[in-house]
């Protein structure tokens, strides 16, 4: 019955050019907008190299002190870090990094201003970078304090002019570091892994051993995505246990230990909702999606009302000789979803071809949008409901109307 329902379909919209031309513009529109923006989310949200295992990855990025009227906030320190994340349970591994900084690199006579990283071992072995040349600066390296460094694909064509970088010495900040690995170009929409120069976190000093403000930021990459909330737990715990350097000003310290859309809905909503921020986040973008279709969805309402006009005979026939006005309802859907769907189809190549000139012209340096099977998934399931949603009440009409007047062409 679904197939016969489906060719129907398919001929009923042959036959009316003008209604589907109008009604496939509208949707495909909106749709490839919706499947752009889903695809730039995709990008940032979901695992892909060198965040490959974003998924378990937790970020400690803040560490906030608050009195009856003061309040400090700022990266944690290494006493903080070492004090909250070393040794938890259910973890892999974890790596501490710094803020992105600028350096001064020196080409000759010529002075370039790029973002460089400073970090340990182990970031090397949690996020999976490529590379094109060498390899990661060892525990050594950074227990020396050597001066070695990775850099970017792009920073070895703007220095090297796209030779071999491997055994060169950049000049960064006037000290000479010599290239031990080129990566490809980190787009700066992938927060962890974003950088042109990284250099040995280096060995602390004594203050900065227990200081609680610093920096630094740290990743710990989980055991399975099961352990994320025993995780979260026993950071929150050790938390607590933190003496307060001044508890005369300070009464309270707070931070948190959060996966990537948790950090992301924190600093959105800048924390005012704690545990509740990331559900206010997907409620917010889910509002906006719905908001989005809504004046295309009620457009294509009314224009599915006017057809049911021009189909009142055919619709009085069909009753006249018994159809069922779940039938009726039903033909009229599947007419709107598969018109959806073409939609759907004709909106994920048009977003195809957004994403390439967006890429073209480079608003985001080193990001690559694309639109994999996730985002087609994605698309074709709103296209789905778009057609649902924007059917039902006309097709609820049609089902309503009286066979008599249908076949003299007359109203509902």
């Amino acid at each position: 019955m679904l197939k016969n329902s489906l060719k129907l379909a398919l001929k009923v919209l042959a036959r009316r050019k003008v209604f589907t031309a109008i009604s496939l513009v509208g949707i495909t529109m909106t749709l490839s907008v919706l499947m752009a923006a889903t695809a730039i989310l995709d990008n940032v949200l979901a695992p892909r190299q060198p965040e490959s295992r974003l998924d378990r990855i937790l970020t400690v990025d803040f560490v906030s002190m608050q009195g009856p009227e003061n309040m400090r906030q700022s990266n944690p320190g290494r006493g903080f870090l070492d004090k909250t994340i070393r040794n938890l349970p259910g973890v892999e591994r974890t790596s501490t990094y710094s803020e992105i900084q600028s350096a001064v690199v020196y080409d000759g006579g010529t002075r370039l201003e790029l973002p460089y990283r400073r970090a340990d071992a182990e970031y090397w072995k949690i996020l999976d970078f490529r590379f094109l040349e060498g390899g990661p600066f060892s525990a050594a390296d950074e227990a020396a304090n050597r001066s070695v460094v990775i850099i970017t694909e792009d920073v070895r064509q703007k220095l090297f002019g796209g030779n071999a970088a491997l055994g060169k010495m950049v000049d960064i900040g006037g000290e000479p570091h010599r290239v031990v690995g080129v990566i490809p170009t980190v787009p700066f929409t992938q927060t962890i892994a974003y950088s042109t120069l990284w250099v040995p976190l280096g060995p602390s000093t004594d203050e900065e051993q227990k200081a609680n403000f610093g920096n630094l930021i740290a990743i710990v990459l989980a055991k399975s995505t099961a352990d994320i909330p025993m995780i979260q737990r026993e950071f929150n715990t050790r938390v607590s246990h933190i003496p307060i350097e001044d508890p005369k000003t300070y009464k309270e310290i707070h931070s948190a230990i959060d996966t990537t859309f948790e950090g992301i809905a924190r600093n959105l909503t800048d924390g005012r909702f704690g545990a509740r921020g990331p559900m206010i986040l997907r409620i917010g973008f889910l509002v906006l999606a719905l908001l989005f279709m809504t004046l295309p969805a009620l457009n294509l309402v009314t224009l599915n009302l006017s057809r049911i006009l021009e189909r009142a005979s055919e619709v009085g026939v069909r009753k006249a000789f018994g159809a069922p006005r779940r039938a009726l309802i039903g033909q009229f859907v599947v007419e709107n979803v598969v018109l959806t769907v073409l939609g759907g189809v004709a909106a994920f190549v048009l977003a195809f071809i957004l994403l390439r000139v967006f890429d073209a012209l480079e608003f985001l340096p080193g990001a690559r949008f694309d639109l994999n099977l996730r985002v087609f998934a994605w698309g074709m399931l709103i296209a789905a409901f778009f057609g649902a949603f924007s059917g039902i009440y006309p097709a609820w009409k049609m089902a309503r109307l009286d066979p008599v007047n249908a076949l003299r062409g007359g109203a509902m």
